[in-house]
């Protein structure tokens, strides 16, 4: 970590611990929920392209496993990095606003960024107007990491970019084949009616 990381960590949770309490209450909450409200989007995006052509529906349902697959990179990785927390590390930090995990739950990269990141990209690859929503609440969901003070901000813009090339990626990979495969599990579905 560099000095400037950890003054912008420092200057982050300063300014946190200064928040009116709704802001803090509403960070601590949202830092959570906001994987929540991706959980809600895929099902939303896949329900609303469910009569869409097999290509379409198929991209909609690999997008929250595609999702996954940044998930687990990012896990692995930890283990390669072992960065400790900045809420156990940053000398003079203002305390973090939820509990500081556990050592050994390493901080590099940010798995909710990574998701947030990932979710974010593929969302707006399955319905294009998502992107308005999607991105803003990444770029939220990701901050928040630093707000609560879990996470350095090289932390979630790792994992924010993690996602957002892995994801897509994987859905582009794996877009063709589960194509196939919805394609002859639909016809057979057709077949029996």
């Amino acid at each position: 970590m560099t000095s400037f990381d950890d003054a912008w960590y420092r200057d982050i949770t300063s300014f946190a611990r200064d928040s009116p309490s709704w802001l803090q209450h509403t960070a601590e909450i949202g830092t959570e929920a906001g994987i929540v409200v991706f959980v809600v989007l895929f099902v939303a995006a896949a329900w609303r392209v469910r009569r869409a052509s097999d290509r379409v529906l198929a991209a909609a349902l690999l997008a929250p496993v595609a999702t996954g697959v940044a998930y687990l990179l990012s896990e692995l990785l930890k283990t390669v990095f072992d960065q400790d927390r900045p809420c156990r590390t940053v000398a003079g930090a203002a305390a973090s606003l939820v509990a500081c995990p556990e050592r050994g739950d390493w901080s590099f990269p940010s798995n909710h960024a990574t998701i947030a990141g990932a979710s974010a990209v593929t969302l707006a690859l399955v319905r294009r107007g998502l992107v308005w929503v999607t991105v803003p609440l990444a770029l939220l969901l990701a901050f928040s990491r630093v707000f609560v003070g879990v996470h350095y901000p090289h932390d979630v813009a790792a994992g924010l970019l993690l996602g957002a090339v892995v994801a897509p990626l994987v859905l582009h990979l794996g877009t063709g084949p589960a194509t196939g495969v919805l394609g002859s599990l639909r016809s057979r579905g057709g077949r029996h009616r």
